[in-house]
């Protein structure tokens, strides 16, 4: 086992691995920017160290910086967690070079899934249903209306690297695709610095479903279930729940089992998320695999039972999985909330500033991974999420009832939260009944705001 883990990553989920970390009796560095070095991530390790100033180029997204501090504080391992270099192929190949341990899949398998249409390819080839795409678009305009006849519109242009949303354009007609092409293509220059796009059928009101798997390095794995993933603002989730009320039995055998063969296709190790799109007819597609921990994790440990990161670094550090299929269980119901420091009504603007009181709600079935404290500067350089609240229950009425009480009691003071937007979804009839897809925050919206 590991003696020090260094830990690549801030806020919540730097505190969530070195909580694990601790319970392992196992030594932690943090790392930080220069705006960062009071943060309650730094206070929470054993160790910290600056590597750069605000900019997460210079920080947090600096390989060479990052490296330098493990090997001077001795770490033998580096954990990424989620965001900045998680996804990177380069720094998990850098901390192998290094003589490190990298807590996560190999570089080979996060570069294979990391580009979109290689990914689709691959598992294609292990039978996981695609959604019809073109892969390579020509950019003669007539033969890119011709290619995209072939699939049929409305059709989605995505960038072939990245994710997030951005390089992404909906084209629900062929006026528009040239024009939807060439933006998209120039937000992923950008965003990714690669170009590349690819065009895909568009699935009108999908759900965003997920299965969570788990591989060791001696041919054992198994998945965790699903979860449901469809509440997204600017394509990106803000409310999870395990499991999904649309998926049967039968139905997540299957989907388990198309994510078990997609990890197969690139030789996963660790965990990893298998990320599809489920039509109204049960049919369902590969999105997209995440070579990392997610962030609705808490999900998936409430029902299970797993601890999904002391899982990961068991794993790496070469030992088996402990637990077959057939012995995971699922119990309950869960749902997590993403608290950020942001203001809906103003299109999700962000709201940096200072946090002048936190009082974080308790009682049976709820938990808070948090990276605030009272009087904490919420710094405007990095992703404004401030926390997560999840809470488990018996059923899915149950863990949304306790999750309105838990958000109703969260108190977050001198800046604005998205916590009564949260509440307002939660509170929706659809919602409550469990119909939910990924544009429904756009469908309600006049509910969410409260008008």
């Amino acid at each position: 086992m590991f003696r020090k883990i260094l830990i690549a990553n801030r806020g919540e989920i730097a505190i969530r691995i070195a909580r694990a970390c601790r319970e392992m009796g196992i030594v932690t560095v943090a790392v930080c920017s220069g705006v960062d070095r009071d943060a309650p991530h730094v206070r929470y390790a054993d160790e910290a160290v600056c590597v750069g100033p605000a900019r997460s180029r210079d920080s947090y997204l600096n390989i060479d910086s990052i490296l330098e501090a493990a090997k001077a504080l001795g770490a033998d391992a580096v954990h990424p967690g989620y965001g900045f270099l998680s996804e990177r192929a380069e720094f998990a190949q850098a901390v192998a070079d290094a003589g490190l341990t990298f807590i996560g899949p190999s570089a080979d398998a996060i570069a294979a899934m990391g580009e979109k249409t290689r990914a689709r390819t691959l598992v294609a080839k292990h039978g996981v249903p695609v959604l019809p795409a073109v892969e390579h678009p020509p950019t003669d305009p007539a033969a890119l209306g011709q290619a995209a006849a072939r699939i049929g519109f409305p059709l989605l242009v995505k960038a072939a690297a990245g994710g997030g949303g951005k390089g992404m354009r909906i084209v629900r007609d062929a006026a528009e695709l040239a024009r939807a092409t060439e933006a998209a293509s120039r937000e992923a220059l950008a965003a990714f610095g690669d170009g590349r796009v690819y065009l895909e059928r568009y699935l009108e009101r999908p759900r965003h479903i997920e299965v969570q798997v788990l591989a060791d390095q001696h041919g054992h794995s198994i998945h965790l279930g699903e979860r449901e993933c469809s509440i997204q603002r600017r394509h990106q989730k803000i409310i999870e729940e395990a499991p999904s009320p649309a998926v049967s039995p039968e139905l997540r055998a299957r989907m388990a089992a198309a994510a078990l063969a997609a990890a197969e296709a690139v030789g996963y190790t660790n965990a990893g998320t298998v990320e599809f799109l489920l039509g109204g007819g049960g049919e369902f597609y590969f999105l997209e695999m995440n070579t990392r921990l997610q962030v609705e994790h808490p999900v998936t440990e409430w029902v299970y039972g797993i601890d999904l990161v002391q899982a990961q670094i068991r794993v790496a550090a070469g030992e088996l999985l402990g637990v077959r299929q057939e012995e995971v269980r699922a119990r309950g119901h869960a749902l997590e909330c993403r608290v950020y420091a942001e203001d809906p009504a103003r299109g999700f603007l962000p709201s940096p500033g200072r946090i002048e009181w936190v009082a974080e709600p308790q009682g049976p079935g709820i938990r808070v991974d948090s990276g605030i404290t009272s009087g904490y500067e919420v710094p405007p350089h990095y992703d404004p999420m401030l926390a997560k609240l999840s809470v488990w229950a018996m059923d899915r009425e149950g863990a949304r009832r306790r999750m309105v009480t838990a958000l109703r009691e969260y108190v977050i003071e001198g800046i604005v939260s998205n916590i009564p937007f949260m509440i307002r979804i939660l509170q929706h009839p659809e919602f409550a009944a469990g119909r939910t897809h990924t544009h429904f925050i756009e469908e309600i919206g006049d509910w969410v705001n409260g008008d």
